[in-house]
């Protein structure tokens, strides 16, 4: 049995999910984007967390902002990820609203630091993680950068991947640091025990 390339195979799956997702008509991914959203607000997991670790959307990923509306307004801190310049690593800072955030590194909006609080305890909470497709184990294959896969591997909650059913598939090539997410969410199925290797 041939050797597999892995960091071949993740360029090329993700080159063929961000294809996926950037033909997807805006009309359908505002629906799939509401049914996740009310995937995601049930979970006992989000309703029982006090801190949200949220990602603010980029054009493709998985809407969020009406999930983190709903958790500032149910009185829930509310933490978004600020990527490093130099260290390829990020920060969470907490935020009040979504008004308050510029946009930051790869155009992506990120909380401005000198108006934020910066997380410190990554202890608990739900931490809503990103990816251009995952699989039903909990594994990601994300952009590319690292930021989550290194964040990951300190963080002491619950995660859940958040991903369109049409962006899964059954098994995902694997790397010796990559970490499955706790929970997958798709708009049509959730994942509460995915296996972990």
């Amino acid at each position: 049995m041939p050797l597999i390339n892995v960091r071949q195979r993740k360029r090329e799956l993700r080159a063929k999910y961000r294809r996926i997702r950037q033909s997807m008509p805006p009309q359908l991914k505002s629906s799939l984007d509401s049914r996740l959203t009310e995937q995601i607000l049930q979970l006992d997991e989000y309703k029982s967390c006090q801190t949200l670790f949220a990602f603010v959307s980029g054009e493709i990923e998985c809407d969020t902002s009406a999930v983190i509306d709903d958790a500032l307004k149910n009185g829930k801190r509310v933490a978004v990820p600020k990527c490093g310049e130099v260290s390829g690593e990020m920060d969470f800072y907490y935020i009040n609203s979504r008004s308050g955030l510029s946009r930051g590194k790869f155009g992506i909006l990120e909380p401005v630091p000198e108006k934020c609080e910066r997380a410190e305890d990554y202890s608990s909470g739900l931490c809503l993680v990103p990816g251009l497709c995952f699989d039903y184990q909990g594994y990601r294959i994300g952009f590319g950068k690292g930021y989550y896969d290194r964040f990951l591997q300190s963080f002491g909650g619950t995660t859940a991947g958040i991903c369109y059913y049409k962006c899964t598939q059954n098994t995902l090539p694997k790397g010796v640091y990559d970490r499955p997410v706790d929970i997958l969410v798709t708009e049509r199925f959730v994942n509460r025990n995915p296996v972990k290797e």
